[in-house]
């Protein structure tokens, strides 16, 4: 087993160090596994000759944890862990969760909410002369002015807030790298981060940005302007790629946010050097006597091959993280891995998975990419498959075949967001015919994530018809290899754009296949999303037009109880969505019906057909926007698409 890098002192003076270079404090227990951007970010400084020590999780009631390791010679760095502090703590709903995937034994509590911001403060209090830099998921969603849905206000950077000396966004090693060599070199300040892609700092002025840039709405102006600030998220997209991305500035008062353009993204070379890193594969030893740590049990033996998504929902910030441009690993360093793998005294022959942000992607998905960046207002999947788009699945399954050949490995999955739009853009079936065959464990999960066309316009997502397709191939491909494997659709209610009516035509759907699901995602407002920015403004950054939002408990409640309409507890939620929207003819006793009524209980008059359309007290149509009279605000209707 590789050794892992110093959590205390101790560990220091058993290796001979009485500095370290870099304290990286992060808000997850320590595992040294390259599913954890804490071990890729410490084994690569290793790899480029900086000493590295790592706090995990520390008290975050005072510094004196910080301190422990003494102060190093170069910088703290800090990430809150590989998700969200908020999101780790809080449903949807905003209910306080009870365990840490990421703590050992699973205990909740151990980071503080905003992680990045209170330990980029406690570290500025136990080390007043040395750097801090704040990188990872939270703080590069958080790297412009952003909607905080769990204090429902806008907020400033996350580096104002924070106070540290810069930001780091976007998967990091270039970056990390370049400022390690600039502060060893003797620069500090803005001279360290000025030249570097993927950093964001404030500047007292925009005459020395070293990049091209363009400027979006300032923090106040956001602040005050839904319009602006919808306008603003439009413009950060826009600049998010790593070909013709120009940095983007936004005054944070007298001062000036700059995000210099993104990182270039590592070539298959640099990835494989990344990923043969002496990684431990595992949590820190000193957790065994907690009950080690939950997280690990996903990924200990699952191999990431790919980065990047050029899916680009809506909703997903990976597009505004990682980039939608894909990058790979060779077939050698994922088998070599695997190889690794099956060495580990606890593999039982089974690679949980091999893949990434979407399992089935190897390539860019298009020649054009490489030199001209992804296209601006264009999306390779949405609403239909470009026609420039590439789908090949060849190269995939290859290395498919070459891990199932390795020894030891008695079988290899696929779980990780498979684009089933990208399989069907795909004629080949032969891709399509060894993943049921060798790499489905009884069932499939996919992300339709609706049915009503109308929702899924918002979401960014194809016309639900490509999904029946790709149900009817499956069912096919089974029923030809003589398998009884089942399909798992990923469902979301309450997306901005989705309505009342959406909800119910999905319980329609659901209840005429006869599929019920188990767990039903309520839309999550995190930051760094266009889904955000439209629960927040009501308008589609895309176009600048209204958009429908569900945003009362009650109603949000509705549309999540009608994807589980069986549910006896679910019943009030959906008798009661049912008379609001005036869908009498769904309580009955035919094979239609979503409820049958209760004895004694009156409900009127079924309506005919579809709902009724009724008028509140204003003279508008319910599912309108509130305040716009123009029929072009409405919600499309399934099929149709605003131009």
């Amino acid at each position: 087993m590789s050794q892992f890098l110093p959590i205390s002192r101790a560990d220091m003076e058993e290796r001979g160090w009485y500095y370290c270079d870099f304290l990286l404090v992060t808000g997850d227990a320590y595992i040294d596994h390259p599913s954890f951007g804490t071990a890729i970010i410490s084994r690569v400084l290793e790899d480029a000759g900086f000493r590295v020590a790592i706090l995990s999780q520390p008290d975050f009631t005072d510094e004196r944890d910080f301190t422990a390791m003494g102060r190093p010679r170069y910088a703290v760095l800090i990430n809150a862990g590989n998700i969200d502090s908020m999101v780790a703590h809080y449903t949807a709903a905003k209910k306080r969760r009870h365990d840490d995937a990421y703590t050992p034994g699973g205990v909740g509590g151990k980071r503080p909410d905003r992680a990045v911001t209170v330990y980029a403060m406690l570290a500025r209090r136990a080390f007043p002369d040395t750097p801090v830099y704040i990188g990872g998921l939270e703080a590069s969603l958080r790297r412009f002015a952003h909607y905080d849905y769990w204090s429902d206000q806008v907020m400033p950077s996350v580096l104002s807030s924070s106070g540290a000396d810069a930001l780091m966004y976007g998967m990091s090693e270039r970056s990390v790298v370049e400022l390690a060599h600039n502060l060893k070199a003797g620069l500090r300040g803005q001279q360290a981060v000025r030249d570097i892609r993927g950093m964001a700092y404030f500047a007292h002025s925009t005459e020395d940005i070293a990049f091209p840039f363009v400027e979006c709405p300032s923090y106040e102006q956001t602040v005050a302007s839904k319009e602006d600030y919808a306008r603003s998220v439009k413009i950060q997209y826009d600049q998010a790629d790593h070909v013709r991305g120009k940095a983007v500035v936004q005054a944070h008062g007298k001062r000036f946010l700059v995000q210099n353009p993104p990182s270039l993204p590592l070539t298959m070379q640099e990835m494989d050097k990344v990923y043969a890193l002496p990684f431990a594969r595992t949590y820190h030893p000193s957790y065994e006597a907690l009950g080690g740590v939950p997280a690990i049990q996903e990924v200990q033996f699952s191999i990431i091959h790919n980065r990047g998504c050029f899916g680009a929902c809506n909703f997903c910030a990976l597009a505004f993280h990682q980039g939608r441009y894909i990058s790979a690993r060779s077939h050698e360093s994922v088998v070599r891995e695997a190889e690794q793998i099956a060495q580990h005294p606890d593999f039982k022959g089974y690679i949980h998975d091999v893949g990434g942000p979407t399992a089935n992607f190897r390539f860019p998905s298009c020649k054009h990419q490489e030199k001209h960046g992804l296209c601006k207002d264009k999306r390779c999947l949405f609403p239909k498959a470009c026609g420039n788009l590439e789908a090949d699945h060849r190269d995939y399954l290859t290395l498919l075949r070459k891990l199932r050949a390795v020894p030891g490995v008695k079988k290899v999955f696929v779980r990780s967001g498979l684009r089933y739009d990208y399989m069907m853009a795909d004629n080949n079936d032969e891709f399509f015919l060894e993943l049921v065959k060798h790499h489905i464990s009884g069932q499939l999960k996919v992300a339709p994530e609706h049915m009503s066309d109308n929702a899924l316009y918002y979401m960014g997502k194809p016309s639900f018809s490509v999904y029946e397709k790709f149900r009817e191939r499956y069912a096919r491909i089974n029923q030809k290899l003589g398998k009884k494997q089942y399909l798992v659709p990923y469902l979301m209610s309450s997306h901005p754009g989705a309505t009342l009516d959406d909800a119910i035509a999905m319980a329609c759907y659901l209840n005429r296949v006869g599929y019920m699901p188990q767990q039903v995602q309520d839309f999550y407002p995190t930051p760094g999303t266009l889904s955000t920015a439209m629960y927040y403004t009501g308008i589609d950054p895309r176009t600048m037009k209204l958009v429908y939002v569900a945003k009362t408990p009650e109603e949000k409640a509705m549309q999540r109880a009608l994807l589980q309409w069986r549910r006896p507890d679910k019943r009030p939620i959906v008798a009661a969505a049912l008379r609001k929207a005036g869908r009498e003819d769904l309580v009955g006793f035919g094979k239609e019906c979503l409820l049958r009524p209760l004895p004694g209980e009156h409900w009127g008059k079924p309506a005919q057909g579809k709902s009724q359309k009724r008028k509140n007290g204003k003279g508008e149509h319910r599912g309108r926007p509130s305040g716009d009279k123009k029929r072009t605000s409405r919600p499309p209707k399934h099929g149709r698409h605003p131009k």
